[in-house]
């Protein structure tokens, strides 16, 4: 069995809350003045611009993430629901109620048939992915994703909405299924009831790549830290899991 350091909760403070808003206002100001930015497929900015759309529009989905375990506003408990509702409808229009209940099943049933982010153990990567968008998509956030884009095309060019808008949507998808839920959960654990894993020590990968997601043991290990307290809670458990030197 897997030895874990106790890391006992601490208090989060208004932390939670201005780091939440900062991410939200980055990425709706980012996406604000993307939208009238002219469009070419020689422009290397674009590509770039569009990575930075995605990464923000992630941290949207970690911020209403954190707001069902808690975490952004823990002392304000109306507060932190209402922040978990804007975040996961600025998320194409995801349900908080529906994906709180989803993710609590997750933490609790990691890795088994009860577990909605888990897919039988298959290791495709492509079925498993699949099954996740089916998981956590639904029609109405299509209609809704719909009728919203057509009502921002009568007021910005449509090609904005679909590289700086729809196209980091899809991507950042992928990004919390690759580095979120495939990478940490995929084949077989010895550590249950966790049953997950975390990618090696590396902030400044792990932050890039998923808010610090790719330390997911350490998220199921101690679900109450936020997001920007996973890095302080992963070395502590590398030091405990490092070969003593000779």
């Amino acid at each position: 069995m897997q030895v874990l350091p106790k890391i006992a909760p601490s208090p989060v403070g208004n932390k939670g809350l201005l780091i939440a808003a900062v991410v939200v206002v980055l990425w709706l100001v980012s996406l604000l003045l993307l939208l009238t930015y002219p469009i070419s497929a020689t422009d290397p900015w674009l590509y770039l611009f569009v990575l930075i759309q995605t990464h923000l529009y992630t941290g949207v989905f970690i911020t209403a993430h954190d707001a069902i375990h808690g975490v952004v506003a823990p002392q304000h408990p109306r507060l932190n629901r209402a922040i978990g509702w804007v975040a996961t409808t600025l998320f194409a229009f995801n349900n908080y109620r529906t994906l709180a209940t989803k993710h609590q099943l997750h933490h609790r049933h990691s890795g088994t048939a009860d577990d909605p982010d888990f897919h039988e153990g298959n290791p495709r990567f492509l079925a498993w992915y699949y099954s996740f968008l089916k998981e956590y998509i639904s029609w109405k956030q299509i209609l809704l994703m719909a009728v919203t884009y057509n009502l921002l095309k009568l007021v910005f060019p449509w090609e904005n909405l679909v590289v700086f808008w729809m196209v980091p949507a899809i991507l950042s998808t992928f990004q919390l299924f690759f580095f979120g839920t495939y990478l940490p959960h995929r084949g077989e654990h010895h550590n249950p009831p966790l049953n997950a894993r975390s990618q090696p020590l590396n902030h400044a990968w792990a932050f890039l790549t998923c808010y610090f997601f790719g330390y997911h043991l350490e998220h199921h290990a101690y679900p109450y830290l936020p997001w920007w307290r996973l890095p302080k809670a992963r070395e502590q458990t590398w030091r405990l899991q490092a070969p003593a030197a000779p």
